[in-house]
């Protein structure tokens, strides 16, 4: 599909090649039988900035293995508030965690050599894809985390708090930098000239290309599209360069070419937008390679790539919880003991441990791609003599004459994404609670949970459970799960965000003066040997 489009471009009056970009943000998630790696929460939870790079080089490969040269990615907000439906987007709620994982620019574009210019553009080579730092700039700072909301703070809270971790990604040769639904003090970013143009092409010296957010420009006034040549002049006149047009491109061009040409937009404008898209193509070899390297297809889902993310799960696990007495630890579990139960609807269900932007957009429940799910990866590793009984949802009656020597019970959300995903209440869905309840009124619990944020845990049911392991939202390797729940590997992540009691609490993130009591603070990760904090 891509090289037709690509073909249809060398042919026009020009023959400038075009680039396709392609929502990779947990490996090339749109692609069946890709590599799925944990979302960036997870990845925020191993504090490994050399693993993210290499998650960088392994997508790279698998996004030019389908044709596309372009991955929208990374995602570096720092998110304060759990309640934001992109929570799991962000490595983490502390801006040097953020900063960190911006290895992940190095690992998708490849490494500048020394002394390669400040703020210019770099792609290695045909392995490699051009990047997208985004949302530009305070997206996840928003007022009660609602998406594409208002994030009401200080010009030195934004640069300090939100702005940073571009820093990181302009200095590794990042070629674009996509803008945020969101508003800063009422201003929507994608009109910010300031913020756009001023900061950062003036004074950060950023030479790659801006590009809009998908069907941005509709979102500007209410009701939404309207004003649509106004939406038009202020957002490339404020510094975008690309705009995503999905839908209304022949309005767009009419539009455009009328402003251009009545002098609204000034050539100047056109020039520098131009010059940079330009740049990038130039970069990143498009007119010595234009069309798709098929040599990579064998590439897809081979086994170093999942081998990979199966280590990235073993690393991004965080131990909550470990025995009813501190001094008897529930983990690691036996592999040769007599009867497990495994329960839960996130025990066998790839889809929801992928979550969101996994196959569709939204992301879906069931066998949405090739991989292991946490029941696969509990057959794989017990021992032959070993029964498994596996309920998705236990009755009472699943109880009577078994004598299990444990339970697994993984439980958590549904995929979501963006706007639909906003959650004031942040409960775990399902009747996940009542279904561990009941499961550990019998038998003694393990609770994985599969989440994109730290959600609602009521102090009793903690009580109530032996262990707890949050697996965020893991992607396609469940075997990582069992790696360290079965004590082959040790515990290794650490919170990327504060887990709060009570939602009344939030937002709650390090640095909040007075108010910091929550259930387990950030950095709070437990490991098997003394059972002690990893910090």
């Amino acid at each position: 599909m891509i090289d037709g489009f690509q073909n249809a471009a060398l042919e026009s009056r020009l023959g400038i090649p075009i680039i396709y970009g392609v929502d990779a943000v947990h490996g090339n998630n749109n692609v069946y039988g890709a590599t799925i790696f944990p979302h960036n929460i997870g990845l925020g939870a191993t504090r490994d900035a050399d693993l993210v790079r290499r998650i960088g080089e392994v997508t790279a490969l698998e996004v030019r293995a389908s044709g596309a040269q372009y991955a929208f990615a990374p995602c570096v907000a720092v998110s304060r508030d759990p309640r934001w439906g992109r929570c799991y987007e962000s490595y983490s709620e502390d801006t040097e965690v953020v900063r960190k994982m911006t290895s992940l620019v190095t690992g998708l574009q490849g490494q500048p050599p020394e002394g390669h210019p400040k703020g210019y553009p770099f792609v290695a080579g045909r392995k490699n894809v051009i990047a997208s730092a985004k949302h530009f700039v305070g997206d996840g700072g928003t007022d009660n985390g609602t998406n594409e909301g208002n994030t009401i703070t200080s010009y030195d809270d934004l640069e300090k708090i939100h702005l940073a971790p571009y820093l990181d990604c302009i200095s590794q040769g990042v070629c674009t930098v996509m803008a945020s639904y969101s508003s800063w003090n009422g201003r929507k970013l994608h009109t910010d000239h300031f913020l756009l143009t001023e900061l950062l092409k003036d004074k950060l010296g950023f030479k790659g290309f801006l590009i809009s957010d998908w069907e941005a420009l509709d979102r500007l006034y209410v009701p939404r599209g309207s004003n649509y040549r106004q939406s038009i002049l202020s957002t490339v006149n404020a510094g975008i360069d690309m705009v995503m047009v999905p839908f209304r491109f022949e309005l767009f061009l009419e539009e455009f070419l009328f402003l251009v040409e009545s002098g609204e937009i000034p050539m100047s404008r056109i020039d520098d937008a131009v010059e940079r898209i330009l740049r990038v193509k130039f970069v990143a070899g498009l007119f010595e390679y234009p069309l798709s390297d098929r040599s990579l297809l064998d590439v897809v889902g081979c086994k170093p790539h999942r081998e990979l993310a199966r280590e990235a799960v073993r690393k991004s696990l965080v131990l909550l919880k470990n025995g009813k007495d501190q001094k008897i630890p529930f983990l690691p579990l036996d592999k040769n003991t007599k009867r497990i139960l495994v329960a839960g609807t996130h025990a066998d269900d790839l889809g929801y441990q992928c979550g969101g932007w996994t196959a569709t957009w939204e992301g879906t429940s069931g066998r949405i791609t090739d991989g292991t799910t946490i029941l696969d990866a509990i057959k794989e590793v017990v021992g032959s003599e070993t029964e498994i009984t596996y309920d998705l949802n236990p009755s009472p009656e699943t109880f009577s004459g078994q004598d299990f020597s444990f339970a697994v019970v993984a439980i958590g959300e549904a995929p979501y994404v963006e706007s639909g995903g906003d959650d004031p209440e942040l409960k775990i869905p399902f009747n996940g609670t009542e279904l561990v309840s009941l499961v550990a009124d019998r038998v003694p619990t393990l609770v994985i949970l599969i989440t994109g944020r730290p959600l609602v845990l009521e102090p009793w049911l903690l009580e109530k459970i032996d262990a707890l392991v949050v697996a965020w939202l893991p992607g396609s390797e469940g075997r990582g799960i069992t790696d360290v729940i079965f004590g082959d590997y040790a515990f290794h992540g650490r919170l990327p965000m504060t887990w709060f009691k009570s939602v009344d609490q939030l937002p709650l993130h390090i640095g909040k003066q007075n108010s910091y009591d929550p259930l387990f603070p950030f950095g709070f990760g437990l490991t098997c040997e003394n059972n002690g904090d990893l910090n």
